[in-house]
C-alpha cells in the first residue's frame, strides 16, 4: 500500500523537496519575494497586498481597482468614475459611465474589471474587450448595446452620400419618406426613403433605424 502522507508534508517515503532548503510543507509562510535565509528569488514581481508572484511584466498595483495590473504603471491612470485603469491617451477624452467595468463584456460575457485582455472605450462610453473589439468591427460598427457607432463614421458616411446620389430609386419611391431615430444623436427627423440609408437630418449619419412607416408625400397635398 502506498505511504500516506501526514499533515505535515512528511510521508514513509522521502518527498520531493519544493523550493529552497529552507522549504517545509505544513509550515507557517509569511509571504515575500525572497527566501530570509538564502535570497532564494520566488518571483520577478511580488505584491505583498495581492500576494502574487509573478515574472516581470511591468506590473504594478492600483489601489482603487484593488488588484495588479500589466503596465508599465505610467502609461495608465485610474478612472474613479468608469472604476478602472485605462490609457492615458484616454484622460479626459474618454465618456464616463459610473462603475462601467463592473459590467462583463457584451461580446463574450467575461469579466472586465480583472480581465487580463486591455479594455476598449467605445464612444458612448460602454467596455469591450480589445481582442472583442477588434472581431466586432468585421461583422458591424455599432455598439452592441446601445447601437450607438463604435468608431468615427464620418468618411463612410460621406461615401454613402456619394452612392445614394447615384442611385435614383424607382418613381414609386421618389416620393416617399419616412420618420427614423438616429443611433448616434438620438434625435428624430423626417426624410426621404432610400433602400441604402436614411440620412439623419441633425448629425448626418446614417446609423438610423425607421421609426414609422412610409409615407407618400403626394398624398399628403
Amino acid at each position: 500500500m502506498a505511504a500516506t502522507a501526514r499533515e505535515d508534508g512528511v510521508s514513509g517515503k522521502e518527498q520531493v523537496r519544493r523550493g529552497c532548503e529552507h522549504y517545509d510543507r505544513g509550515c507557517l509562510l509569511k509571504a515575500q519575494q525572497t527566501c530570509e535565509e538564502c535570497s532564494t528569488l520566488f518571483g520577478e514581481y511580488y505584491c505583498s497586498i495581492c500576494h502574487l508572484f509573478d515574472k516581470d511584466k511591468k506590473q504594478y498595483h492600483c489601489e482603487n481597482c484593488g488588484i495588479c495590473r500589466i503596465g508599465p504603471k505610467e502609461d495608465f491612470f485610474h478612472c474613479l468614475k468608469c472604476n478602472l485603469c485605462l490609457a492615458m491617451n484616454l484622460q479626459g477624452k474618454h465618456k464616463c459611465i459610473e462603475n462601467v467595468s463592473r459590467q462583463n463584456c457584451p461580446i463574450c460575457l467575461e469579466d472586465i474589471h480583472t480581465s487580463r485582455v486591455v479594455a476598449h472605450v467605445l464612444p458612448c462610453g460602454h467596455l469591450l474587450h480589445r481582442t472583442c473589439y477588434e472581431e466586432m468591427l468585421k461583422e458591424g460598427y455599432r455598439c452592441p448595446l446601445c447601437m450607438h457607432s463604435a468608431l468615427d463614421m464620418t468618411r463612410y458616411w460621406r461615401q454613402l452620400d456619394d452612392e445614394v446620389a447615384q442611385t435614383p430609386m424607382p418613381s414609386e419611391y421618389q416620393n416617399m419618406t419616412v420618420d427614423i431615430l438616429c443611433n448616434d444623436c438620438n434625435g428624430r427627423s423626417t426624410v426621404q426613403f432610400h433602400i441604402l440609408g436614411m440620412k439623419c437630418k441633425i448629425c448626418e449619419s446614417y446609423n438610423t433605424a425607421q421609426a414609422g412607416g412610409c409615407r407618400n408625400t403626394l398624398d399628403q397635398q
